[in-house]
């Protein structure tokens, strides 16, 4: 067998191999039809084999090795049975056949490979991944996008916003728009200076579109940056409009870059009040209010609320992300980076 090892059951082994082989043949012959749901399903098979393999016998580490290099072999066309994915493979396996997991197969199969390994390398348990999972499939996300949301933690910040959802909306409109608020929203792309004023952060929100329309979530759509609302000849601004596209609603964001204070809350009843009369159609839902602050506290936010019939959410936001502990010590002091520049002339 060359660098093979030597297999305790040489015979076991190739009817494996050939049993393998049959079932990947059979599913490539389906692939043209449903591809990634094909292969996905036969991954899982493939993964539970290995599993069981490695458990039943004591063929070690070089198992997987060899069974990576005789599939490459028959199916040299095929990328997906290298050492690596077969690791990938089996990791997934482990990771969802339990309890929980298995309730969730047949959805695992409905996205894409690249989106599975990174929702089971990134996520901290399965109540998390089973989120990723069902919010990928749900509203379509790239895997660059999925990698955004679990690395911001949106598991932990979807539907936190304080706000009176419940007493001013349907109960089905109510979940749903629950759904698209976040506390505290992540505003780690921005650069800006540290004693920065609501004008300069909201146009630094603009100046970076795309990354805000990110961070909002699925289905947010720019309408317009200060945008004018005239009221019996005086003029009103509302700092961020956006309609929302699934929920069929326009959304009124306000910003403010120091504590929550009550009277935000009357402000921002007022634009959505107007909005609603003004721009909302007979075929839009409620406008929705979010006012976005650098800190709140949640009972004065609570009592804010209570009696504003208007739906608003309040929610914090950061500028940025804690650093992980390991790479403090990797990041250059502003001395360290003078030394530098000093040696660097002394050269």
């Amino acid at each position: 067998m060359g660098k093979y090892i030597i297999l305790a059951n040489l015979q076991d082994y190739k009817k494996i191999l050939k049993d393998l082989k049959v079932k990947f043949k059979s599913a490539q012959i389906k692939a043209s039809l449903k591809v990634n749901s094909e292969l996905l399903q036969f991954y899982w098979y493939l993964g539970k084999k290995i599993i069981e393999v490695q458990n039943n016998y004591k063929w070690g580490s070089k198992f997987l090795e060899n069974l990576s290099k005789d599939l490459s072999k028959a199916f040299p066309d095929v990328k997906g049975f290298s050492y690596r994915n077969l690791k990938f493979i089996r990791q997934w396996v482990n990771f969802w056949d339990n309890e929980k997991g298995k309730q969730l197969v047949s959805l695992l199969f409905q996205i894409p490979w690249g989106h599975n390994i990174v929702i089971i390398q990134k996520c901290k348990d399965i109540n998390e991944a089973i989120f990723y999972v069902e919010n990928t499939l749900k509203n379509g996300i790239s895997r660059n996008v999925l990698i955004h949301q679990i690395e911001s933690d949106l598991y932990h910040r979807q539907k936190k916003a304080v706000n009176n959802f419940d007493n001013t909306l349907p109960p089905l409109q109510s979940d749903l728009v629950k759904e698209i608020t976040k506390d505290p929203y992540i505003f780690d792309f921005l650069t800006i200076s540290e004693d920065y004023k609501e004008k300069e952060l909201e146009n630094a929100l603009i100046e970076n579109i795309k990354d805000i329309l990110m961070e909002l979530g699925s289905g947010f759509a720019f309408v317009g940056k200060q945008y004018k609302l005239e009221i019996e000849n005086q003029e009103f601004r509302i700092d961020l409009l956006f309609y929302h596209l699934k929920l069929h609603s326009f959304v009124v964001i306000e910003l403010k870059n120091g504590e929550f204070k009550p009277e935000y809350a009357g402000k921002l009843n007022f634009y959505v009040s107007a909005v609603d009369d003004i721009l909302k159609s007979e075929i839009d839902n409620s406008t929705i209010g979010i006012l976005i602050c650098k800190l709140k506290n949640d009972l004065i936010v609570e009592y804010a609320l209570r009696d504003i019939n208007k739906p608003i959410g309040v929610s914090e936001y950061r500028l940025t992300t804690k650093l992980p502990d390991k790479l403090k010590d990797t990041i250059p002091s502003i001395e360290d980076i003078k030394q530098q520049i000093q040696r660097n002339i002394n050269e």
